[in-house]
């Protein structure tokens, strides 16, 4: 008697956030006896720490992606409009879509998935925003939202049978109560706080990308990850100021530092690095080490010298007596 064949194991991609809605959908299918592996996409917004740490709680395979270059163009004229920041939330989530489902048509995975909950997110989380980012990605009956299913049309998932529908959850709304009380049920005992999350939609760094585009049309990489960093001044010839608030801060401004960027510190006197760009003409330079001098511990109306580090290590000195932090509260972005 011949062997009866083997039968397909389905194979299910999800995006993972970290958070738990994603981790749930992700143990929904795995408790259905799907093959599951999770992405997750990296840009200067959003990092993969904490989506590596809840792959690794739920024992799932993990890969990280990052998309920067792709995800640039969307800081500009997004076709589907910015949120309530600058989160262009709906065209990031077609994007993501889309290079997952380039990776699963590469790799054979059936089928894509999500942790969406309908109307969690007013933007991007409504029926028509979902319809739309499964549309326009490309893949219309291949993205599942495990979490919503039962309140959304069939996928062709389902429709195949590859995943029981009836198995499936129907949560609605912004209130995570419902997750929370299910995590335990599919063995999910730790998750992240629902904090955090895309820096585009903090305010704060949402207003310094703003300014900065206004000032800046185009950026690179460094000018994104210098906007995480420090308190931010446009100075009266143009240039911006980075001051950096705590050790930690003046250690990631350093790092960020390329040839064509000045330091500037307080000499023998504790106090933050500020970096102005090289160009920057005279009249910056000099309220750079007054900004240098104001956020140090050097007395108000206290002679101190500030060295600024030219390209190359070539150092000079500004002596100055210290102002007052008011002095530059105008030009704090």
């Amino acid at each position: 008697m011949e062997d009866l064949p083997e039968k397909k194991k389905i194979r299910a991609l999800g995006l993972l956030s970290g958070g738990l809605d994603s981790m749930l959908a992700a143990a929904v299918l795995r408790d259905q006896g799907i093959d599951v592996e999770l992405i997750t996409f990296v840009t200067p917004f959003y990092g993969a720490e904490r989506a590596k740490e809840s792959a690794a709680r739920l024992g799932l395979p993990h890969r990280a992606v990052d998309i920067y270059e792709k995800f640039l163009p969307l800081i500009y004229t997004p076709p589907h409009g910015f949120g309530r920041g600058h989160n262009p939330c709906i065209d990031c989530h077609i994007l993501m879509l889309l290079e997952a489902g380039a990776v699963m048509e590469a790799e054979g995975f059936d089928f894509l998935f999500t942790g969406e909950v309908l109307g969690q997110r007013p933007m991007s989380q409504h029926r028509g925003a979902l319809s739309l980012v499964a549309r326009e990605s490309g893949y219309p009956d291949l993205v599942l939202r495990p979490l919503s299913a039962k309140n959304l049309p069939p996928t062709r998932p389902e429709l195949l049978g590859w995943v029981d529908r009836e198995k499936l959850l129907a949560i609605s709304g912004r209130s995570r109560k419902r997750q929370m009380s299910l995590a335990p049920q599919f063995g999910i005992t730790k998750y992240p706080a629902p904090a955090g999350g895309c820096l585009l939609t903090d305010p704060g760094y949402a207003t310094r990308l703003k300014e900065l585009l206004a000032h800046q049309p185009q950026v690179a990489r460094k000018d994104l990850e210098l906007l995480k960093w420090g308190r931010h001044f446009r100075l009266p010839g143009g240039a911006k100021a980075i001051v950096g608030r705590t050790h930690q801060e003046n250690e990631a401004i350093l790092a960020l530092k390329t040839a064509d960027d000045l330091i500037l510190k307080v000499l023998e006197i504790p106090g933050p690095l500020v970096l102005l760009p090289e160009n920057a003409a005279d009249e910056d330079v000099q309220t750079a080490a007054a900004l240098a001098a104001a956020y140090s511990d050097a007395p108000e109306g206290v002679e101190a010298t500030v060295a600024v580090q030219w390209e190359g290590g070539e150092t000079g000195f500004i002596h100055l007596t210290t102002p007052p932090k008011e002095r530059f509260k105008d030009l704090m972005i």
